[in-house]
């Protein structure tokens, strides 16, 4: 038996993955299948329009992972992100999730700024940004979350 994560697969689990896999292919980005449907994965169909999609706790999977993979490069790239409190480490991983780790390492002066504590400065370059002008409601409340270090989520979460 193999172990798939913390579970072990039978023999009959481990025969119908290789075949499902054999038969269906394997594709790790959203792509129309031979119907046109939006599928993903190993046959998983996603487009609504067939009913298709995922359920609440994949999509906590998913995202759990993301999480985890953001923080990896971003404290590969910014060492230093590990000493903020985790409000402002929070700002720094959603801005990440939304623009990738590469966009917001294109805020050299916020970063610098952020990194020697300036915090209500920085958020002040966070709002003279163009992701500020592209989305001025979250760039406000990340914007208020560095400056006072306390988390601001958006109402209704």
């Amino acid at each position: 038996m193999v172990k798939q994560g913390e579970k072990v697969m039978s023999d009959f689990e481990q025969k119908i993955t290789r075949l499902l896999r054999a038969e269906e292919g394997e594709v790790l980005h959203a792509y129309d299948d031979h119907l046109g449907y939006t599928t993903i994965g190993v046959g998983r169909l996603i487009d609504k329009r067939k009913g298709g999609g995922i359920t609440a706790e994949e999509s906590a999977f998913l995202l759990k992972n993301d999480i985890q993979k953001r923080i990896t490069a971003l404290e590969a790239k910014l060492p230093w992100i590990k000493t903020l409190d985790d409000a402002r480490r929070g700002v720094l991983l959603s801005m990440a999730f939304q623009m990738g780790v590469e966009g917001l390492l294109g805020f050299k002066n916020t970063l610098r700024l952020i990194q020697a504590g300036k915090y209500a400065e920085a958020a002040t370059g966070m709002m003279n940004s163009k992701w500020a002008k592209q989305t001025p409601s979250r760039a406000q409340r990340h914007a208020e979350q560095m400056r006072t270090g306390k988390w601001v989520i958006k109402a209704g979460f």
